[in-house]
């Protein structure tokens, strides 16, 4: 287990940044706040204020920011169903280019990701993981 964060972070050091400026919500179209599209609150205590491009979902990305509104984070949300049967999930965009640590946890289903899942997220600085708790 102690290898795979590093080997998270050297598999999205070759992915795709998005084209966009998103370091500051909200983000440009087709970008939109999760919270108006499903019933879930503006800001998630561990998450933040999230934005995705619809058309991503399930899996995202789903650009997660503090209070400040910084983007902190890439979220993605991958259901348990799809890795198992053996889905891939490939060129996934992350948010910004610099990730400083990945955490990977299960999540029981929630409004616009209803099935059982797991988040993947990827912090974009040293602090992110702080500020995103508050």
């Amino acid at each position: 287990m102690r290898l795979l964060a590093p080997l998270l972070l050297a598999a999205f050091a070759a992915t795709p940044v998005l084209a966009q400026d998103a370091t500051t919500a909200p983000p440009a179209a087709p970008f939109a706040k999760v919270s108006e599209l499903v019933a879930l609150p503006d800001f998630i205590p561990g998450l933040g204020t999230l934005y995705v491009d619809p058309a991503t979902l399930p899996a995202g990305p789903f650009l997660a920011y503090d209070h400040d509104g910084r983007l902190s984070a890439t979220v993605y949300m991958v259901p348990l169903d799809d890795l198992s049967s053996g889905k891939s999930f490939d060129g996934l965009a992350v948010g910004a280019e610099t990730v400083t640590g990945v955490d990977i946890y299960y999540n029981a289903g929630h409004p616009g990701v209803e099935k059982p899942h797991a988040h993947v997220v990827l912090y974009h600085d040293a602090g992110a993981h702080d500020r995103l708790a508050q």
